[in-house]
């Protein structure tokens, strides 16, 4: 059983006293017999001898310490010191435990940091770099090997944040441009933290950025598009206040131009609606078995009866197969294909819709030798409200929502709007469904897997 503090206190101080005790005897003894110069060498080498053996105790304990990893064996002692190397071997053993778990907190702290999607960014009260996790690195443009210790102004050299730092109100969070990346949006915000260290958090809103901005480019330009005609609506009624006697024929004239312009509201308005109707989370597809040849040849039949003879339009069905999902969802989307292709086409253009397989997709095509995008408008054409030219789609009686709402109901069905143009030439809008959406009836397809045909209606 190790002995306590007490214990070895009080051998301490009792050892030397009985050695020195001892000593006294002996030495009284030899003085009696040998006389007094010899009685005091033998007191003097005693003393020496003792000292010696608590120099070479003492010599053993700094080579013993000074062993970083405390590796080498414990000292051989006796007595007292026995018990001084036997309670510092204790007390190593404990730091080392203690240090281990420590360097664990550490550890799990550091691999916390690194999962965290924010960056963070240790300051001391220098505003120096103490640490940094990946994500601030990425964010900042931080090198982990040469940037520890610096001062954060040099190495974010933004006017914005330059004031942000020194100014000292950090209340708020500061929203500004990535040094590493222009096209990437920060939001930063400094945390005081200890005694006067600081926490740098950014996080990356490029997304919200975005997200952001179409909002505010969506309400003005559904703003834009009500504006338009209900000008044209209010001015027609101020002049039948202002003519009670207008003729007849001017009345009708006015009365049909106004049914226009509200019959684009109408169409704005219901589009609208689909769109938040397809964005809402509460709004889950309901799913059946689709007649797609059925559907097919409807939006045929709509695309000559809105073509009224301008444009000569074939249907080519190569596939007899359906689809898994909702009828009503995908007649809209699929019909703003062919509504866009009979508006967008100039008279006498043919119009060509195609069902059926290509590779391993089934894909209704609408094809048209109109005049074709050129390719800077290709990935804008799905956006609320993008028109490639804005007096035309006026024209043609467009909402400037088609696009959207088909590529919206097509994500819904995991399908993707595909598409492909050349100025001069024609473009081709295409609605490709993967093979676990289909339902093979000819087996032209791969068809549905049996888990999900064993869910479709009788």
């Amino acid at each position: 059983m190790p002995a306590s503090l007490e214990d070895i206190l009080s051998d301490f101080w009792w050892n030397p006293v009985f050695l020195l005790a001892g000593l006294l005897l002996v030495m009284l003894a030899a003085g009696v017999m040998f006389g007094p110069v010899v009685a005091l060498l033998l007191g003097l080498l005693v003393m020496l001898l003792y000292i010696i053996r608590h120099l070479r105790y003492m010599a053993d304990m700094i080579r013993w310490l000074a062993d970083p990893e405390m590796s080498s064996a414990l000292p051989a002692a006796s007595g007292e010191w026995d018990e001084i190397f036997y309670s510092l071997d204790r007390m190593v053993r404990r730091n080392k435990r203690s240090t281990a778990r420590l360097f664990a907190v550490l550890d799990r702290f550091e691999h916390a940091a690194h999962a965290i999607p924010d960056g963070i960014v240790m300051l001391n009260e220098l505003d120096q770099i103490d640490w940094f996790n990946p994500v601030a690195g990425r964010h900042f443009g931080f090198d982990e090997k040469i940037d520890r210790g610096q001062f954060i102004g040099y190495l974010i050299r933004q006017s914005v944040f330059h004031d942000y730092l020194a100014h000292g109100d950090y209340r708020e969070a500061l929203v500004m441009k990535s040094p590493a990346d222009r096209d990437v949006t920060l939001s930063v915000q400094m945390v005081a933290f200890g005694e006067r260290q600081k926490m740098l958090i950014s996080r990356d809103v490029t997304q919200f950025e975005m997200v952001e901005a179409m909002r505010r480019d969506f309400v003005a330009n559904v703003s834009h598009e009500l504006r338009t005609p209900l000008t044209v609506v209010g001015g027609f009624l101020e002049t039948f206040i202002d003519t009670p006697d207008i003729p007849h024929a001017d009345f009708l004239h006015y009365c049909d131009l106004m049914l226009q312009q509200t019959d684009r509201m109408r169409r704005l308005v219901e589009d609208l609606l689909t769109l938040s109707r397809l964005e809402s989370p509460q709004n889950r597809l309901v799913e059946t078995r689709v007649d797609m040849p059925a559907l097919i040849q409807s939006l045929y039949q709509d695309a000559i009866s809105l073509s009224a003879g301008r444009h000569p339009i074939d249907l080519l069905r190569d596939s007899e197969d359906d689809v898994l999902g909702n009828i009503d969802e995908l007649s809209s989307g699929l019909g703003n294909l062919v509504s866009n292709a009979v508006r967008y086409t100039p008279a006498g253009k043919a119009i060509r819709l195609r069902w059926g397989w290509r590779g391993d997709e089934l894909c209704f095509d609408v094809c048209d030798e109109g005049e074709g995008i050129e390719p800077q408008h290709i990935a804008r054409l799905t956006e609320r409200f993008y028109r490639v030219d804005r007096g035309r789609s006026r024209e043609t009686g467009g909402t400037g929502l088609g696009l959207a709402i088909a590529k919206h109901v097509l994500t819904r069905h995991h399908a993707r709007l595909s598409i492909e143009s050349k100025v001069g030439e024609g473009s081709r809008f295409s609605a490709c469904f993967p093979p676990e959406r289909v339902v093979g009836q000819t087996g032209s397809g791969p068809g549905l897997p049996r888990q999900l045909q064993a869910k479709l209606p009788a």
